[in-house]
Formats: C-alpha cells, sequence, structure tokens
C-alpha cells in the first residue's frame, strides 16, 4: 500500500473528528470590524487550542495591529509539518481564511441560526461552513493524517489560516507579505481552497481585476410637483448609470475564453435616495459599480472613463441654484485590485493537482480564470505559482450556507496527495 493510499484511509477514519472540529469554529464567528463585529480573534485562539498537542514542527502567530478590532489584532497562524529532507524540503503552502460575512436577513435562515451549526442530510450547516471552514478543517486533517502514520511528506506543508480576506486583506496576507516577506520563496507552491465547482475539476489560473466605485451625485431636493425649483437627483443618477454602462460595456468588450464568464463585467449593484415620500424630488442619490476586468485593460483608464462621463452628465444638467451650480458628482473607490499575471498552466502545482485528481478521483482537471479575486493574486505578484481549487456546492455568503462533509473529507485526500507525490 503506497503512502497515498494509507493517508487516504487515515483521512476518512478522522471523518467525525473533522466534523466536530468544523462545527467547533463555526460556533465562533469571526467578522470584520468593517462590520461593526470583533474579527478574528477569538477563532485563532480556539483553532491554536485544537492544535496545541499535534505535532507541529512549527507553529508562529503573527498578528496585525487593528485598534478597532478585540484586542486590537488581527491574527494569522502558520503551522509547518517538516518533509522528508527537513526545513530544507520543498515547501507547499495550503491557505484559508478564519473570517466569514456576516449573517445578513436572520429570517433567511430557515435549517438553523448562523452561529448555531447543524449536522443534517451529510451538510454541515452555519456561515462560513463552505468559506472558508470546510477547506480549513480538510487542510488541518490532510496533515493530521500523515502525522498519525508517522509519514513525512515529500513536500513540507505551510498550512496559513488568516484574518481579513472577505474585506480586502489589508490585515491577512497583504500584511504578512508585506511586513514578512521573509517568510516566502520564490521556489514555492501554493494552494489556495477558496473556489472551484461541485466536483472539483476547476484549477483556477488567473483572475480579473475588481473595481468597486461609488457615485455620489447632489441636486436639490424639491417637491415633486415643482421641479423646476431643484435638480432632482434621481433623475441624474439615472442617466448617469445609464451612459456609464453603455459607455464601458462598448469601449471594454474583448473577449478571453480563459475566464468564466470571458468578458469583463459592469453591474450598477446598489443605489437609492433619502427621499421618504412620492412627492419629493430627492436631492441626494448614490450608484455602486461593480466592475470585473480582464487584464488586458488598465483600470485607469476606466476610471477616467468614468470621469468623463460624469463630466459629460454634470454638464447636461448644470444650473445655478441658490448660488451653487449643480449637479455635483464625485466618484469613490471602494475596492481596487488590479489583476496578477496568471499561474503557468504548466506550472509544477497544477501539474500535481491534476495528477491528485486523475489518481483519487479519476477526473481530468480543467484551468481558466474567474471574476472573483482571491490572495492567490498577492503570490503571483511575487512570481509564486498559486492556484485556487476546492469541491463546493458554493452556497458561500448565502442563508443555510452549508459544506458538504463528503466535500471536506475527499478535498483533504486531495490536500495530501500535494504534499505526498
Amino acid at each position: 500500500m503506497t503512502d497515498l493510499e494509507k493517508v487516504s484511509g487515515e483521512v476518512e477514519r478522522l471523518r467525525d473528528e473533522m466534523v466536530k472540529t468544523l462545527v467547533e469554529l463555526i460556533s465562533i464567528p469571526a467578522i470584520s470590524p468593517d462590520y461593526g463585529y470583533e474579527g478574528e480573534y477569538d477563532k485563532a485562539q480556539k483553532l491554536l487550542e485544537i492544535i496545541k498537542d499535534w505535532p507541529f514542527d512549527k507553529v508562529e502567530v503573527y498578528n496585525a495591529p487593528d485598534e478597532r478590532a478585540k484586542n486590537g489584532v488581527r491574527p494569522s497562524i502558520l503551522a509547518y509539518y517538516y518533509g522528508q529532507d527537513g526545513d530544507k524540503s520543498p515547501r507547499l503552502w495550503i491557505l484559508t481564511h478564519m473570517d466569514v460575512v456576516p449573517p445578513g436577513d436572520l429570517s433567511k435562515w430557515t435549517v438553523t441560526e448562523p452561529f448555531k451549526p447543524l449536522v443534517k442530510d451529510g451538510k454541515v450547516y452555519g456561515r462560513g461552513s463552505e468559506d472558508n471552514g470546510q477547506s480549513l478543517v480538510a487542510s488541518l486533517y490532510a496533515v493530521r493524517a500523515m502525522m498519525n502514520l508517522g509519514i513525512r511528506p515529500k513536500r513540507t506543508v505551510i498550512l496559513a489560516f488568516v484574518s481579513d480576506e472577505e474585506t480586502g486583506s489589508k490585515y491577512g496576507v497583504e500584511w504578512l507579505i508585506k511586513n514578512h516577506p521573509e517568510l516566502f520563496r520564490k521556489d514555492d507552491l501554493v494552494l489556495v481552497p477558496d473556489s472551484g465547482n461541485e466536483d472539483g475539476t476547476f484549477i483556477e489560473v488567473a483572475e480579473k481585476s475588481i473595481l468597486w466605485f461609488k457615485l455620489k451625485v447632489k441636486g436639490k431636493q424639491v417637491h415633486a410637483s415643482m421641479p423646476d425649483l431643484g435638480l432632482n437627483a434621481h433623475r441624474v443618477a439615472l442617466d448617469l448609470a445609464y451612459n456609464l454602462d453603455r459607455r464601458l460595456h462598448e469601449k471594454y468588450n474583448k473577449r478571453n475564453e480563459l475566464f468564466y464568464p470571458p468578458e469583463s463585467t459592469f453591474e450598477p449593484t446598489m443605489g437609492g435616495n433619502p427621499a421618504d415620500s412620492p412627492n419629493i424630488a430627492p436631492g441626494e442619490h448614490e450608484v455602486v459599480f461593480d466592475c470585473r476586468v480582464l487584464p488586458e485593460y488598465d483600470l485607469d483608464e476606466i476610471l477616467a472613463d468614468v470621469e468623463e462621463v460624469t463630466s459629460e452628465v454634470e454638464e447636461r444638467y448644470r444650473k445655478e441654484i441658490d448660488g451653487m451650480l449643480l449637479p455635483r458628482i464625485s466618484v469613490e473607490i471602494l475596492q481596487r485590485g488590479d489583476a496578477a499575471p496568471p499561474t503557468d498552466p504548466n506550472s509544477e502545482i497544477v501539474k500535481i493537482l491534476k495528477e491528485a485528481l486523475r489518481k483519487l478521483r479519476g477526473k481530468e482537471a480543467k484551468v481558466g480564470g474567474i471574476g472573483g479575486g482571491t490572495f492567490a493574486a498577492y503570490f503571483r505578484r511575487l512570481g509564486i505559482p498559486a492556484v485556487v481549487w476546492a469541491t463546493l456546492d458554493e452556497t458561500a455568503h448565502q442563508p443555510n450556507e452549508y459544506a458538504k462533509i463528503d466535500n471536506m473529507v475527499e478535498d483533504a485526500k486531495i490536500m495530501a496527495a500535494l504534499a505526498l507525490l
């Protein structure tokens, strides 16, 4: 029996313990201070408690300072299990995140409450179960299985459990790379199990640029029966959103079949004004755009177009009211992430992952790009090959989010294979 077969069998034996650990972690909210919560400190402490007697060769805690968070820190944990040549072995990083998004509308949680996990019908329900608890626990027990059998992998495994993935990584991977560059090597291999498909046959090697921006229109509120006395910001915002949407789709229309969808997307997602009556023409209005842009395009050029269309609309409606020229339109960038160079589809991490899927599942995987952003991009910018892969039902961020237990167990076997092959 090969080491991979032995480890896969041991992972299977650990199934119930994996479920118990996932339930324990889901029970602890770990939501960013950006949403008004305390952050990841409590979950990090629980995770350290769980692994305190495991024979990791080294466990390090890095605390990014954030005065808004509990105890003023956003922790990240690195746990090392050395390979056959000790610390000199080639290294495989598996990075998961401890933070989760807020539960949202509680009335839509019909199976269980967000932080009261429920095991039912082969699934574990709760906020953060699939995103990213499933993969976090899978990575833990991929290593635990090797430990239990006394098997040293071909590659040193570094399990990274980080903060702040859901709100931009400023206090997570980005902070680690900026403040502790010595942690990373050019010959490292990186797996980020934070996106995927239902049968685990999609390997993400590229991501689009991300640009979120808010347009704020200021006019002058007035009674709707006398619109000429003011300036209806709602009408200006509708015109602005329509023309901007048309400009961006017409100008940035290239297709790249590596991605799904294969074109850039420009979606107005949020909007509104403070008017609370049908007979009020509002003096303020906001519109938010979520743009996922093919790497071929420069976000600065897109922002220049936003400013140009904004100026055109301002000119079209301009009038002087009470000594002020209106409308006034501002552009606020909410998030920006320029696309990183893609991982080479022929890189070692891609080849090993494909081989593992063939050996353990008898399936051929395909590579491609996504519109979402993950922290794989930070490694790609360092020239370190990173792939994003997992087997997911894609219930992340939804009410009644769940992790399928079979997916968690089977992904742990694949993660172990990446270290052994």
